[in-house]
């Protein structure tokens, strides 16, 4: 029988590192350190699960459909606060809400490219962007970093041809951590406005950048909406991953496009997400202020923590958000490196293969941690277990 679409792409990469530890037990004495996913473990703050509740019980609509670009006032506050963090102007009515920011990657795509048609990706790459463009017959053409992990403009350039439909950008960066600087942002929106593509730039781990202020000037350029196609996932602000609420803001004619995709899929956002999200934005800045310094004070324990690691020949290619990527100095490939971790080490981390074009040498020396759910304590425990280790053959 001949397949479907899912047939050209591979396995979802976190879904096949959770078969690497069924039915296996670990010690008390020595538990499983899991940094293989990028997503809060903890519910939301308990205020925000009383809002739910509350919202559940006396908010009938909330149980209906509702607007497929989600709820007015959501996209308003939206629209305002983004206004006020990156300049310029954005209205409501170029503001999506999307259940995750997967759909709003997957509904940008379906609006702009059809099969035959590429899009640009760095490498390492977000690998649910690369299977959803399998999936859709575009081409994913990787754009290869530099040693710090940033794309180059000349390069991306040379890869631009007449079924070049976007460049996509994820800062900051998954699975490398790394925050592209805003002058680099920039010259990416300048090449894709000179050879009329678009410029997607997610920003799903904007919440927890080290930098303060504006990351980048787009939306401060009074034509920013020909180009730009903006991703935001509020999941990991509130910790709301399994509510599946994200958002895309472009301009008004794309949103057009983009809503006939919203309205196939899904019909209309989470109603309770979103008012979870509004609520969340009204009443909870404090509070994500807090964690991202719990973020922010996890990547500085893992800087003071990794000298033991690079006396032993590991090297840190990249940090930040929720992500140290590393380069390890054995023999073995990453994937090899990866199973034999969790049996050997207690560890769960992702091989750097999933994040690169079949066949990159390079892939095969990475290793992703994703430390979203690890304290300074639990960091350290990590980084002596690595240190330790030596493959057994």
């Amino acid at each position: 029988m001949k397949g479907g679409r899912t047939q050209h792409t591979f396995s979802p990469p976190v879904m096949e590192a959770r078969r690497w530890i069924a039915g296996k037990e670990f010690p008390a004495e020595r538990p499983l350190i899991n940094v293989s996913q990028a997503a809060p473990m903890d519910p939301p703050p308990e205020a925000l699960r009383a809002h739910i509740a509350e919202t559940a019980l006396t908010v009938p609509e909330a149980h209906l459909y509702g607007p497929v670009l989600g709820l007015p006032a959501l996209r308003a506050e939206l629209a305002s606060r983004w206004t006020a963090k990156y300049g310029g102007q954005i209205s409501s009515g170029q503001v999506a809400i999307t259940s995750g920011c997967n759909q709003a990657f997957a509904a940008a795509v379906s609006a702009i490219a059809a099969e035959g048609d590429e899009v640009i990706l760095p490498t390492p790459w977000y690998f649910n962007h690369k299977m959803w463009l399998d999936m859709q017959g575009v081409t994913a053409v990787a754009l290869e970093t530099n040693a710090a992990l940033l794309p180059n403009i000349e390069t991306a350039q040379s890869l631009i041809t007449d079924k070049t439909r976007a460049i996509a950008l994820v800062t900051p960066n998954n699975p490398a951590g790394v925050e592209y600087p805003s002058e680099l942002v920039r010259a990416f929106f300048d090449l894709a406005r000179e050879h009329g593509l678009k410029l997607i730039v997610d920003e799903t781990y904007r919440d927890f950048d080290s930098r303060t202020g504006a990351p980048h000037p787009l939306f401060a350029d009074p034509d920013w909406a020909e180009t730009l196609i903006h991703l935001y996932s509020f999941s990991k602000a509130y910790r709301l991953t399994g509510h599946r609420i994200g958002a895309v803001i472009t301009g008004a004619p794309l949103l057009a496009e983009l809503e006939k995709f919203l309205d196939t899929v899904t019909i209309c956002p989470n109603q309770l997400a979103q008012h979870a999200a509004l609520w969340g934005m009204q009443n909870l800045d404090g509070w994500l202020a807090a964690e991202r310094l719990k973020v922010l004070d996890r990547r500085t324990a893992i800087k003071e923590c990794f000298p033991t690691l690079e006396a032993r020949g590991w090297q840190l290619l990249g940090l930040g958000a929720y992500f140290a990527y590393l380069k390890h100095p054995f023999e073995l490939s990453s994937l090899e490196l990866a199973q034999k971790l969790v049996d050997e080490a207690h560890v769960l981390a992702l091989p750097g293969i999933m994040f690169h074009p079949a066949g990159s040498n390079r892939g095969e020396t990475e290793i992703r941690l994703a430390f979203a759910n690890v304290n300074a304590d639990q960091i350290a425990t990590l980084f002596d277990r690595l240190e330790a280790y030596r493959p057994i053959s």
